[in-house]
């Protein structure tokens, strides 16, 4: 029976406060944990592909001569020419409006403030103060790849800005 005393006086019995201490901060720890584990991939890159980078436009049989074809995957378009294709960002140099391409009055038309631009990106009317900007065209093999990374600024057309196909 002393046995049994010693044995159980050894043993601390949690009050109902300890526990709902211990209970608060393992709560709170959790939160924290999960709070650090959700800022972390927030702040991981989500791809390396797409805008931003090195993105596939398609095959050139894809894109016709003559035609405007839109990457909604890229934000820009791809006009094939007789001499070879563009890539221009969808983003319109005055404001930054999106850009569609009006395949009826083959032009582009910023819906915000009327800018307008031909097939090849020139400004043709409205407040766009130069033509829409360029990204790098690279064809691999049959494969049209675009490099989106960084926006080629421009002051006029010029037949060099082409990409051969």
């Amino acid at each position: 029976m002393a046995e049994q005393e010693s044995i159980s006086s050894s043993k601390k019995k949690l009050s109902r406060g300890q526990f709902l201490s211990i209970a608060w901060f393992g709560a709170l720890g959790l939160l924290f944990l999960q709070s650090v584990f959700v800022l972390v991939r927030f702040l991981k890159p989500v791809s390396t592909g797409g805008f931003g980078g090195w993105l596939y436009a398609g095959t050139v049989e894809e894109f016709s001569s003559g035609s405007v074809n839109h990457v909604l995957s890229g934000r820009f378009y791809i006009s094939r020419l007789e001499d070879g294709m563009l890539a221009m960002y969808q983003k319109c140099t005055h404001l930054g409006c999106a850009v569609p391409w009006e395949d009826n009055k083959d032009q582009f038309h910023c819906p915000c403030h009327g800018s307008l631009f031909n097939r090849v990106g020139e400004v043709e009317g409205g407040p766009a103060p130069r033509p829409m900007d360029l990204f790098p065209i690279e064809i691999r093999g049959d494969e049209v790849w675009v490099d989106t990374s960084q926006p080629i600024e421009r002051s006029r057309f010029e037949p060099t800005q082409l990409t051969q196909v």
